[in-house]
């Protein structure tokens, strides 16, 4: 799983254009975050070779890095988040 956090910090630091280690540690627990509510509030399984799961968790940390203050997701998140609760990669729900 710590690998999975990397690439998908490694990804988010190279969308938003940034080279150097400054902003991990406001990164990290912002996609430690995505990944605990895809786990445990949507019953998403984490699956470490989806490459489409990966890059939602990504898209989803940087709205949350530039959006703390507003509650409401964009649509093209919660359609993205909606296909991979309906897509059966979850566990037990």
């Amino acid at each position: 799983m710590e690998l999975f956090k990397e690439q998908a910090l490694d990804i988010l630091k190279a969308k938003r254009g940034i080279k150097s280690d400054v902003r991990d540690n406001v990164f990290k627990p912002i996609i430690d975050s995505v990944i605990y509510e895809l786990e445990h509030t949507q019953g998403v399984a984490i699956d470490e070779k989806n490459q489409s799961l990966l890059l939602f968790i990504v898209d989803y940390a940087d709205y949350r890095y530039d959006n703390r203050d507003s509650p409401a997701m964009p649509r093209h998140l919660q359609w993205r988040m909606h296909n991979l609760v309906l897509s059966g990669d979850q566990d037990g729900v």
